[in-house]
């Protein structure tokens, strides 16, 4: 299976709805902050993201005062 098939589980979870609720804080509201639609937010709180980049990820953890170890994590 090579890292570019659909149905390949990544092995990371994504925790924004864990540290979004744990900040009161909506997914719309986030998407304001960050500059980032609510679907591509809501794709990464699904864990069906393939990708992110670093800047999204960056702006996201700035936001949330977060580490990107809080936000991302390996689901064994």
């Amino acid at each position: 299976m090579s890292p570019a098939d659909d149905d390949e589980l990544t092995g990371i979870h994504c925790r924004l709805d864990e540290l979004l609720a744990e900040r009161g804080m909506t997914l719309a509201r986030l998407s304001e902050l960050v500059g980032v639609s609510v679907v591509n937010l809501s794709i990464l709180k699904n864990d069906r993201a393939r990708a992110i980049r670093y800047s999204t990820l960056s702006a996201i953890c700035r936001v949330l005062d977060c580490e990107v170890g809080d936000l991302l994590v390996r689901a064994d």
